[in-house]
């Protein structure tokens, strides 16, 4: 059976120090698996990666690993928990199959990794690569600090307004999924922009 949709989940390889990390990946992927959905991700089987991709696989959803072969020497693989999973060569070709097999992004609370991965699909969003959606999910104010910083760039001459766009932000699963799934389908409808 085809998927509904395809939504590029970036989040942590590890839970965090609230609860409401945990609980909030796992209401994405409750939502994701619900719908009939699938979830792209990094292949992880710790922290909220883990936690989305069980929550979407236990909810009817189909889940799509991506990882680089140092990584799964060092980390633990969801093996069992994917219904496809891609060991690439490199961070490069992670991250450009998981843009390809999307046809929406979402962050999630997460590090260095997820922030590099959300600034790079915005980048390439405001470059014209791609046409997809993008969604923030500020869970109990994580990137609260990240927003004020991006709106400092606005102010500051380095960022404009129709750049701030390209993300939708929202603390809601149910406010900020929905609008994800619609515009990917109206991005469908005109012609996906190849990454």
């Amino acid at each position: 059976m085809t998927p509904a949709f395809s939504i590029c989940v970036y989040c942590g390889s590890r839970p965090g120090t609230e609860p409401s990390f945990v609980q909030a990946a796992t209401v994405v992927g409750h939502w994701i698996g619900s719908r009939h959905g699938q979830l792209v991700y990094g292949g992880g089987g710790g922290g909220l990666m883990g936690t989305v991709a069980k929550a979407t696989k236990s909810s009817g959803g189909r889940v799509i690993g991506v990882i680089p072969h140092a990584l799964a020497e060092k980390e633990s693989v969801n093996d069992d928990g994917c219904d496809e999973l891609h060991m690439v060569d490199n961070m490069h070709q992670r991250k450009f199959m998981m843009a390809e097999r999307a046809d929406a992004f979402l962050a999630l609370p997460g590090g260095i990794g997820t922030f590099e991965e959300l600034f790079e699909v915005w980048t390439w969003r405001q470059l014209g690569f791609h046409n997809k959606p993008i969604g923030l999910l500020n869970v109990d104010g994580y990137y609260d600090g990240l927003l004020a910083f991006m709106q400092n760039t606005v102010d500051k001459g380095f960022v404009s307004d129709w750049q701030m766009d390209f993300v939708y932000q929202s603390n809601s699963v149910e406010t900020l999924l929905p609008k994800l799934v619609e515009s990917a389908g109206l991005a469908k409808a005109e012609g996906m922009k190849a990454i």
